[in-house]
């Protein structure tokens, strides 16, 4: 390599995570694909929300995207020539079901077979996410996630895709980030559906969860031999000083963020602290509810981005917590802490209280302001670094006994990056969005040396 392609990832290489570890890359369908309109799919939240003025920063949508509805095969090309030997993905609920008890879109399983079908000819292991936050519109015309019935329309629509692709796909991941789908699109309304209201995101969160529990028999059901997990948002949660009052708002928010989704997945039922100060605002949960959550799972995959610092706030919601951001730390163009460490602290702790029997990070990415240069080529730098570091600490939590099997980089491709529209780069192949031209950055080249590319 090159002065110019080598990261501070000391004398890492791939060898050292073993023959058995997945590497890939993780996106999303309404994020990547496009296609708003093509094979009978039908209008999903976020196509909604897009519409709605002040929404998406730069006011654009998702109906084009990276066109990978159309271009996938040069993407999975992509994914081939960087050395990866998994792809994670997700299915577009819209594309599958065109309404409440509508026979499945044959248009739409076909393109998701097709897509199959490129990525094991191009030794790339599905890793199928089914669902990332696009929930048909229909469904929320009808009260959304907050609707039980939504629970029984996820589980149909789980049954579908694992029966079609259930004898090419074994990793099924049931939910991506449930606090996001909940927290953002219904309680600060920074996503779709755009809502605001604590009530109506507690329950949107149990109900996720409760689909969650009940899918995953279906997987195993349909799929021979499925591995079956979970993607979860979590954060290393730190106090914003040496105060007692700041410690237990730690206490208080960490069992809201993290041990939230954690406990009741893992058989303990809801904390107690932030469910007696939620009062009123409690979800409804109905008997079986918590059996169902806590159902086997045979992996726990972690999405991580940045630690969080809190301190004890009055005004601060229901927790009386807030997040601060400390001056003078290391962060990305979107503001995000950069703290590898934390990677490492995170994944020991699970697997400390929780014991999984495996984890993956699912994603893990970095966005910054990209230039491309006269000869068109991207020296991302920094988010080559990001990349090095942070795959240094995975290997420190591996060499400390966290059975950590696998590692997404977000993303593959740059994308449409929800509320920010097209002005957040993640990707380690660069887009431009009015060519569809890829480019792979340094960053990109970097992972495909680590990885010692093709074969």
């Amino acid at each position: 390599m090159t002065n110019q392609q080598t990261a501070p990832h000391g004398k890492l290489s791939r060898t050292d995570f073993g023959d058995q570890f997945v590497w890939g890359c993780s996106t999303s369908a309404f994020q990547i694909e496009g296609g708003a309109s093509a094979g009978a799919r039908v209008p999903s939240i976020w196509d909604t929300f897009c519409e709605v003025p002040g929404a998406i920063r730069d006011r654009s949508n998702g109906a084009i995207a990276c066109d990978h509805f159309n271009r996938w095969p040069e993407d999975m090309a992509l994914g081939q020539s960087i050395g990866l030997n998994a792809y994670r993905f997700s299915i577009s609920w819209p594309r599958i079901v065109s309404a409440r008890g509508a026979a499945p879109n044959q248009e739409g399983l076909a393109f998701y077979a097709r897509l199959v079908d490129g990525m094991l000819g191009r030794g790339l292991q599905p890793w199928v996410t089914l669902y990332h936050w696009d929930l048909p519109q229909y469904l929320q015309d009808a009260g959304g996630w907050a609707n039980r019935d939504t629970i029984a329309a996820y589980v149909e629509y789980a049954d579908v895709v694992t029966r079609h692709l259930g004898d090419r796909v074994k990793h099924w991941i049931t939910h991506n980030e449930p606090w996001c789908t909940a927290m953002h699109g219904n309680l600060d309304g920074m996503h779709a559906p755009g809502l605001k209201s604590v009530p109506t995101a507690l329950q949107v969160c149990h109900n996720v969860l409760v689909s969650h529990g009940l899918a995953v028999p279906i997987i195993r059901a349909n799929v021979p031999g499925a591995r079956v997990g979970i993607a979860l948002s979590l954060h290393p949660i730190a106090a914003a000083s040496d105060a007692p009052a700041d410690h237990e708002a730690v206490t208080r928010h960490d069992a809201f963020r993290n041990r939230w989704f954690l406990d009741p997945l893992h058989g303990r039922g809801y904390p107690e602290t932030p469910m007696a100060m939620l009062g009123l605002d409690a979800p409804a949960i109905e008997a079986g509810d918590m059996a169902a959550i806590a159902a086997p799972t045979d992996f726990l995959g972690v999405n991580y981005y940045f630690p969080e610092v809190v301190k004890d706030d009055a005004g601060g919601g229901f927790l009386q917590t807030s997040v601060i951001l400390p001056e003078g730390r290391e962060r990305t163009d979107f503001g995000w802490e950069v703290a590898p460490h934390g990677l490492t602290e995170l994944l020991a702790r699970i697997a400390r209280d929780y014991q999984p029997a495996e984890m993956y990070v699912t994603e893990n990415g970095s966005s910054y302001d990209d230039q491309v240069e006269a000869d068109g080529s991207i020296n991302d730098t920094k988010r080559r670094d990001y990349l090095a570091r942070h795959l240094n600490a995975v290997q420190q939590a591996r060499q400390a006994g966290v059975p950590v099997q696998g590692y997404f980089a977000w993303s593959l491709l740059d994308n449409f990056e929800w509320s920010e529209g097209y002005l957040r780069r993640f990707g380690i192949a660069y887009v431009d969005f009015d060519t569809q031209k890829r480019t792979l950055k340094l960053s990109g080249q970097w992972y495909r040396d680590f990885l010692g590319g093709p074969g």
